[in-house]
């Protein structure tokens, strides 16, 4: 195989605290502030009883571990690399007994809103939460149309349904993000919101999408689920719409330990009516003004993920640059790969190429210890949940060829090089 120039080698360290500058505004420089808290031993001893952590992968260098198996992901090298501070960030919660909403919830929100550059964030349960409070906040309810994407999990038409609306679907572009053009076949007189997917990690044609939306006042609820840092001309995914989503389901490019979401948004009303919603309908306590609902982020989760989070840019400069690697050794087979994309607009969540024969090179690739995925191989509209909706076989033909023949491999931050080198090995003699 053609040997590719390493442009991580000088990524194989750990990322900076800091990345690129950004800096939370309400929060002190978290690390330094953890690390004092965990130098004695027998401070990280009584930790280690709170949480139970494995360890991790040896190092990101091409020798590592060029012949084991390689997992489609492996949390275990990131709890690792941060585990001092994590488990200082569990025990600083332990300590205060603040478990529900409060002030690591408070502070959380604050520094993901200035993350993503938007006002608000409100902190929910998961990505599915985001979404449906994003609508029932818009008014959006029995009656009303919502238009998205049949090539998305089913998390998004499942907030649609959560609030008695009626998914209307349509098919992607090639590339399987939202085409604008299918959108506006979609629009009737019921037509409320539009939920754009950045799938994979990519921001789609957004600005096509909102001026379609403004021609028509409809709402832009962007599901930003698998996109946390992408970003297009400086504006980051979930800063585009009325409101945004994100899960933090623990396989993210930020990932809680556990489940976990926010809606983020410019609207003050929204962000308060979000706020009012997930908390049993209640302003204050015991007063429900709203439908009673349970939707609120962890406060243990949102400890963890503000360790995380000045990480983010960091890790997703190394997804784009394992990206940018699986293109160079797979450039010259008869597979699709995603399209290489200026600036930060991809932050690889997931590294899908497209193929024929799509179940034997998982086959086959699964024979020599190699984990994939497949996303989606079911369609929504082929779902049989989905099935009221009246969509027949065929009538997605772009979401269909996709869940026919899309593989997802290995991708994430800490991915070896030497593993992803099998990786690639294995596919290249697939297809000799």
């Amino acid at each position: 195989m053609r040997q590719v120039a390493d442009p991580l080698r000088q990524r194989d360290q750990p990322p900076q605290p800091y990345p690129n500058g950004w800096r939370p505004k309400s929060q002190t420089d978290v690390t330094n502030t953890l690390s004092r808290q965990i130098r004695s031993s027998d401070t990280v001893e009584k930790m280690a009883r709170v949480v139970q952590l494995p360890a991790g992968p040896p190092g990101l260098g091409r020798n590592a571990a060029a012949n084991s198996h390689i997992s489609f992901v492996d949390l275990r090298a990131q709890t690792r690399a941060l585990q001092p501070a994590l488990m200082a960030a569990i025990e600083a919660v332990l300590s205060r007994g603040e478990f529900v909403l409060g002030e690591e919830v408070e502070r959380f929100e604050t520094e993901f809103a200035s993350y993503c550059g938007v006002r608000h964030a409100v902190g929910v349960d998961s990505g599915f939460s985001a979404l449906e409070l994003a609508l029932r906040a818009a008014d959006i309810g029995p009656g009303d149309e919502v238009i998205t994407q049949a090539n998305t999990f089913i998390a998004t038409v499942g907030a649609i349904m959560a609030v008695g609306a009626r998914p209307v679907l349509t098919d992607c572009d090639e590339h399987g993000g939202m085409d604008p053009v299918l959108v506006t076949a979609r629009i009737s007189a019921r037509t409320r919101a539009i939920i754009p997917v950045h799938l994979f990690g990519r921001i789609g044609e957004i600005d096509a999408i909102r001026s379609l939306a403004a021609k028509h006042g409809l709402a832009v609820i962007e599901d930003a689920c698998q996109a946390h840092g992408a970003a297009m001309r400086g504006r980051r995914a979930g800063s585009f719409g009325l409101a945004g989503a994100f899960s933090f389901y623990p396989a993210k490019n930020l990932g809680a330990f556990g489940d976990g979401g926010m809606l983020v948004t410019n609207s003050s009303h929204l962000a308060a009516t979000a706020r009012v919603l997930r908390h049993y309908g209640q302003r204050v306590k015991y007063e429900h003004v709203a439908t009673p609902l349970n939707h609120r982020l962890d406060t243990m989760q949102a400890a963890i993920l503000r360790v995380k989070l000045p990480h983010l840019d960091g890790w997703n400069d190394r997804r784009r640059q394992l990206a940018d690697c699986y293109r160079e050794h797979l450039a010259d087979l008869p597979i699709g790969l995603p399209p290489a994309v200026e600036g930060r607009r991809h932050v690889y969540h997931l590294f899908v190429i497209e193929t024929n024969g799509r179940d034997a090179l998982r086959a086959s690739l699964a024979s020599g210890g190699v984990e994939t995925g497949i996303h989606y191989p079911i369609p929504l509209h082929r779902q049989p949940v989905l099935q009221p909706l009246g969509y027949r076989e065929g009538t997605f033909p772009q979401a269909e060829r996709l869940a026919a023949r899309s593989l997802s491999l290995p991708m994430y931050p800490e991915l070896p090089l030497g593993h992803l080198e099998k990786v690639a090995t294995s596919i290249r003699r697939w297809f000799q």
